[in-house]
């Protein structure tokens, strides 16, 4: 049985050597932001300025460490498997499972090893964090009160998570290694995969639309940023040096480069894959001579075990928690089902990875973004992208495992064979894409590709299933309807589409509901006559003064808890044919009572009145300073609802502690709209304002357009910038 030692333990073993900050470092850093020059705008938005790559990088991570140091440490506690240090041992299988999936140590390596150029970005990154740290005490780290070079090769992508484990989930992995040694491997009882109410899901789609020079006003190609994800998640920024950076867009906090942005000549959109990257195979184990082995090609090889000691938080105290961690060689042990233990193979950090992230950003031509993107590294993300030679282009995934198309790869595949090993990587064009569509438009909703640009879409019959998994959504319904029905597009006409708030769920939710209701002869079918009658005059728009919205949410909302309850591996929306089959199952008596308990609930929530109470007075905006929601605090109108119902725009809300109004907390997060003429033309707008204190006039100040679909210019060229200078200033 192979043992070695553990990231944990390694770096336990540096510490001893581990950097801190000194006086000759913070005079460097010193010395170094007099090269950086960071304006804010009247909305507070960073532009960051410097000589070099690496000026910028160190004046974007001193911007992050103001804006939200707590974002920035929180990500990296994740990231680096350390969140029980911070939140006590309830995390501690989070954290295990992320010290197997992800190899610090071999970050650690790839970033000694790194080319000059690229490790002076590593080396900016920590600076800026740290010499922030430096320059306010009153900074309270939770956890990390240095922050290391090769951080970010731990967090490459700019998805705050792992490659999807397989549908192995924490449950699962407590189970395997919360048990002793000895029942390891012992008969297992059959596997029941989990499943959930798609009703109670946090959405966490995104949309990205792109529109090509025939289907622009301006024969111009523009591109739509959408993503959906909890508010405030990521910042707004700029960064621009005399090394050809000058990019602008979202960055994900604890990152150097923009995620979701555009430069001077091209822009990218991610949106989450739910391509199959991640493969989970199922080992057939043994002990001999009191050591683990499991079988591949007709031998027994030895069970690798890691040590990992994990820190946590206990009553204001670290302790300790070592765990015997396995692994196979196609990767670490998960979870065990039916006595054979599940292990995963997958690339969710790599060096490659965290490097097209960066030149992307750099890249000036479609060629240039190609190339970027032919490093093959990215596993988490669509890409939907435009630029100022008229090109749009549309990637599903990145990183695609080539494998034998005949096996369902949706399952654990049989570790024992090497028949079911991965042969090599798709390179890029082989991968479903779409390059400049006849139709002139794409669009991906976190759904099916095949529908991605209407009649130019690719086929589907031309792609292993294991590319393209999940099905389409109500989201990807209603963008591909609008899309192809529109003319040519403004600027100011793609925002507008990009707001559009038709449901399309209701589409098949409500006629069952309306056949039910001619087909019933109860006693009580006079007093359900109102709301049918409100709901067959709907419009299906979502809108603060529609009564039809309030009862078309919450009807929606019980009737899911009627239906079966339905497995669900791809994203938080609703999958058409899934809610398809829901309806299927269900008889009339279950949408009439869906509906009774819709409008009793209603009631109920306004103080046993009244059920006709419009959207927005119950569905509310607040940014609350003390992150505590309440009734009694001013609040806006929000008119939008979760995109899961099929809307273009997010905004999930629910019940918070203590109130009877609901609020919002995800969704719509930085949005911006791009047009690539011979000088770009951009609008943007962020979740209520770029600050996180209250005090800002900036805490607040976007909330409005934010819910409305009224961007803000974006001061992309210097010369606006200066024109709207809040405040001036070096690291």
């Amino acid at each position: 049985m192979k043992v070695f030692l553990s990231a944990a333990f390694l770096l336990l073993c540096l510490s001893a050597t581990a950097q801190t900050f000194t006086k000759s470092d913070a005079q460097r850093c010193a010395t170094r932001s007099k090269a950086v020059t960071i304006i804010r705008d009247s909305y507070g938005v960073p532009h960051i300025y410097g000589k070099t790559d690496a000026d910028v990088v160190f004046g974007l991570m001193y911007t992050e460490g103001e804006d939200n140091f707590k974002g920035v440490e929180r990500n990296y506690l994740y990231q680096l498997g350390r969140q029980a240090e911070a939140d006590g041992e309830d995390r501690l299988i989070e954290d295990l499972q992320m010290k197997l999936i992800a190899d610090s140590t071999a970050a650690i390596r790839e970033y000694r090893t790194s080319p000059p150029w690229f490790k002076s970005l590593l080396d900016a990154f920590a600076d800026g964090l740290n010499y922030y740290l430096y320059k306010h005490p009153e900074t309270k780290p939770l956890v990390i009160k240095h922050f290391e070079p090769w951080y970010p090769l731990m967090f490459t992508d700019g998805s705050v998570a792992a490659t999807n484990y397989g549908d192995i989930n924490v449950r699962e992995s407590a189970q395997f290694y919360n048990k002793t040694v000895q029942k390891l491997g012992a008969a297992g009882k059959p596997f029941t995969r989990e499943v959930e109410d798609i009703a109670d899901r946090v959405e966490l789609g995104s949309n990205g639309f792109a529109i090509g020079p025939s289907k622009s006003a301006s024969g111009h190609a523009m591109l739509y940023i959408n993503p959906h994800v909890p508010f405030y998640f990521r910042s707004e920024v700029q960064l621009v040096s005399q090394q050809g950076l000058n990019v602008y867009g979202a960055v994900t906090w604890g990152q150097f480069f923009v995620y979701q942005g555009f430069n001077q000549h091209c822009g990218w959109m991610h949106t989450s894959s739910y391509a199959d990257v991640a493969d989970v195979y199922a080992e057939q184990v043994a002990q001999k001579d009191g050591q683990w082995v499991y079988t591949y090609a007709g031998e027994q090889k030895p069970v690798t075990v890691k040590k990992i000691t994990l820190a946590y938080l206990k009553d204001g105290k670290q302790e300790q928690k070592t765990y015997q961690g396995y692994l196979t060689h196609h990767g670490p042990v998960l979870a065990e089902r039916e006595g054979k233990w599940m292990a995963l193979k997958h690339n969710n950090r790599s060096y490659n990875a965290l490097l097209e992230s960066w030149l992307i950003t750099k890249a000036n031509t479609f060629a240039e973004y190609k190339k970027a993107m032919s490093l093959l590294s990215n596993t988490s993300n669509n890409t939907v992208y435009a630029d100022d030679q008229g090109n749009i282009a549309f990637w599903y995934g990145n990183f695609m495992p080539r494998r034998n198309a005949s096996l369902n790869w949706r399952e654990p595949v049989d570790g024992t064979t090497p028949a079911t090993e991965w042969q090599g990587v798709h390179a890029l064009d082989q991968i479903i894409h779409v390059y400049n569509p006849s139709t002139g438009w794409i669009q991906n909703c976190n759904s099916t590709p095949f529908t991605s640009a209407g009649a130019a879409s690719p086929l589907k019959n031309q792609y292993p299933q294991y590319m393209a998994p999940d099905g389409e959504n109500y989201r990807g319904v209603t963008a591909a309807r609008l899309l192809g029905a529109a003319g040519k597009l403004t600027l100011d006409g793609l925002i507008k589409t990009g707001y559009n708030r038709y449901l399309s769920a209701f589409d098949d939710l409500l006629p069952p509901l309306f056949k039910a209701f001619e087909e019933y002869t109860g006693a009580d079918k006079k007093q359900l006559a109102i709301p049918i009658e409100l709901l067959k005059n709907w419009n299906r728009i979502s809108d603060t003064t529609s009564v039809a919205t309030t009862l078309g949410v919450q009807y929606a909302a019980q009737l899911f808890k009627q239906l079966p309850r339905v497995m669900s591996t791809e994203s938080g929306t609703y999958q058409t044919e899934r809610v398809r089959a829901m309806i299927s199952y269900a008889g009339p008596q279950q949408f009439l009572k869906a509906l009774t308990d819709a409008v009793d609930i209603i009631r109920s929530n306004n103080g046993g009145i009244a059920w006709e109470i419009p959207w927005g007075q119950i569905n509310r905006y607040q940014r609350p300073d003390d992150g505590k929601f309440s009734d009694s605090k001013p609040s806006l109108a929000a008119a939008s609802v979760a995109s899961t119902y099929g809307q273009l725009p997010s905004f999930v809300s629910r019940q918070m502690p203590g109130t009877q109004k609901f609020y919002g907390y995800s969704g719509n997060s930085f949005i911006a709209a791009v047009e690539f003429g011979p000088r770009i033309k951009a609008k943007s707008i962020e979740t209520g304002g770029s600050s996180f204190d209250p005090k800002s006039t900036n805490f607040t100040d976007q909330a409005k357009g934010y819910l409305d679909g009224n961007f803000k210019e974006v001061l992309f060229y210097k010369e606006d910038v200066l024109k709207h200078v809040q405040r001036t200033y070096h690291p």
